[in-house]
């Protein structure tokens, strides 16, 4: 019976490991990272491509590209939209790439939603955070970048293209992506159709 107790305890310690390594944050020195901010521009219905998934219907509204910061990662399984999106990051360019900056800051997600906070004071001013951050709803093209954005970890520099879209599904489902830096709260983020990805 101690051997039994032995021999799980090893491999708990093992597989402890292992989730360790493959979660732990990378680590990345201190100055800005990603100065450019994400790029968009405005489709008109003709213009826009055709995106479909099996039971959703996607209007694509702008193209869409950004180089950033992975912040935070969640991964989202049981929720109404996860079928199509199962991972949201919260991504940070500017100041907001910076490791001296993210080191003042908690970061988490929740419930669809990027949270942050600070002691005492934010390290840089509250209106950049919102404009350099951003909570992103992920609908990858296809199954490798879905695993590729699964396997990304907090300080992956991630290149993304593709659309912002609004969706609409199953029993009256409905997603209204953001088109603006400058929003916060219940549908500030955006939503993106991932047609490329890079990880460095």
């Amino acid at each position: 019976m101690r051997l039994f107790w032995l021999i799980l305890l090893l491999f708990g310690g093992v597989f402890g490991l292992i989730r360790y390594v493959q979660t732990r944050p990378i680590e990345r020195p201190p100055g800005v990272l990603v100065a450019r901010a994400p790029l968009q521009q405005p489709l008109a219905p003709a213009d826009a491509p055709h995106l479909e998934k099996p039971g959703y219907r996607f209007q694509p509204v702008a193209s869409f590209e950004l180089e950033a910061r992975v912040l935070s990662k969640r991964l989202y399984r049981y929720d109404a939209a996860s079928v199509i999106s199962p991972v949201d990051l919260a991504l940070g360019w500017g100041r907001m790439s910076d490791t001296d900056v993210l080191r003042k800051l908690k970061i988490w997600q929740s419930d669809r939603f990027y949270f942050y906070a600070w002691f005492r004071e934010p390290p840089i001013p509250l209106g950049e955070i919102v404009t350099s951050s951003a909570n992103i709803h992920l609908i990858p093209a296809n199954p490798n970048i879905e695993l590729r954005l699964k396997r990304l970890k907090p300080g992956h520099l991630v290149w993304i293209k593709g659309y912002l879209v609004n969706v609409t599904g199953p029993n009256g489902f409905f997603w209204r992506t953001s088109t603006v830096r400058t929003d916060t709260g219940n549908g500030a983020c955006e939503i993106v159709w991932v047609a490329d990805l890079i990880v460095r």
